[in-house]
């Protein structure tokens, strides 16, 4: 097993890890700013998991083009939790 692949299975656990707690969390505390903040982290999160797992199409796709996507998924990630974090602050 690649270096490479050890780290993908890692960092698909914390994702799953991530996404499992604030799930449950969502449950517990539906509505008001913190289910709010708690959406928002979890989008965020999936927009992230789904950057990193671009690498999975290397062998159908150019490099240059799973590098654009994860690029495109990282700032989609990062700008979603930036504008909802300023929309949960100005409510």
């Amino acid at each position: 097993m690649s270096a490479q692949t050890v780290i993908l299975i890692f960092t698909l656990v914390i994702y799953m890890i991530i996404i499992f707690v604030f799930n449950k969390a969502r449950k517990k505390y539906a509505g008001g700013k913190v289910g709010e903040v708690i959406n928002l982290i979890i989008v965020t999160v999936a927009l992230l998991f789904i950057a990193d797992y671009a690498q999975i199409l290397s062998s159908y796709l150019d490099k240059e083009l799973i590098e654009t996507i994860q690029a495109l998924f990282r700032t989609a990630g990062l700008s979603f939790l930036a504008y909802g974090g300023v929309r949960v602050a100005g409510s």
